[in-house]
């Protein structure tokens, strides 16, 4: 199914410059698409993925890399190309139980760019469903459970998840199957009481 790749550090990203240069829906897009394509990728490709022009998305990426979050990658043969890749492939983000109100407020704003997005990707699907192939709309899933969990259960659970998704994760799979689509699958576990 896949080949064996060691798990690549995950990154924590508290500094508030970084959250607030992260804190674009564009720029989420495009860490997404580079930390999940390998060799990188010409601003033109992310611009096909952003839905930006070339130009818009040279920004973004010029801006990415200010904040080093992304960098130039090795040319593909073509010197005139311009290849960007992402520092980090697994990357979260936690401002501390302490941190200052400004820095808490910088990781609020990205958290909600991040749900935003997420938010439309459903609204798409919705949108697009009752034109997809039958396996496709028969397979599609929009679920909410509510666990009784205790903290150790629920780092188990979270655990098991992120294990069970690992071997799917884009970058990882160098041969998949044929009929194999990008599939966005988002998990929260968040105490509600």
């Amino acid at each position: 199914m896949t080949e064996a790749h060691p798990e690549p550090p995950r990154v924590t990203i508290s500094d508030p410059q970084l959250l607030r240069a992260l804190a674009h829906p564009a720029r989420l897009a495009i860490m997404e698409h580079l930390g999940s394509t390998e060799g990188g990728a010409t601003a033109t490709e992310c611009a096909e993925v952003v839905g930006l022009s070339p130009s818009a998305t040279s920004y973004h990426l010029r801006a990415l890399a200010r904040y080093g979050l992304v960098e130039e990658a090795p040319s593909r043969g073509d010197a005139r190309e311009r290849l960007w890749r992402s520092t980090m492939q697994s990357w979260s983000i936690d401002a501390g139980r302490g941190a200052d109100p400004s820095v808490r407020d910088a990781e609020r704003t990205l958290v909600e760019v991040f749900l935003a997005r997420e938010l439309e990707r459903s609204r798409d699907w919705l949108r697009r469903a009752p034109d997809e192939p039958e396996e496709w709309y028969q397979n599609a899933l929009l679920s909410d459970s509510m666990l009784l969990l205790t903290a150790e259960e629920l780092a188990e659970l979270n655990q098991a998840v992120l294990g069970l998704l690992r071997p799917y994760r884009k970058r990882d799979r160098s041969d998949p199957p044929p009929g194999a689509r990008r599939v966005a699958v988002q998990y929260k576990a968040l105490p509600l009481d």
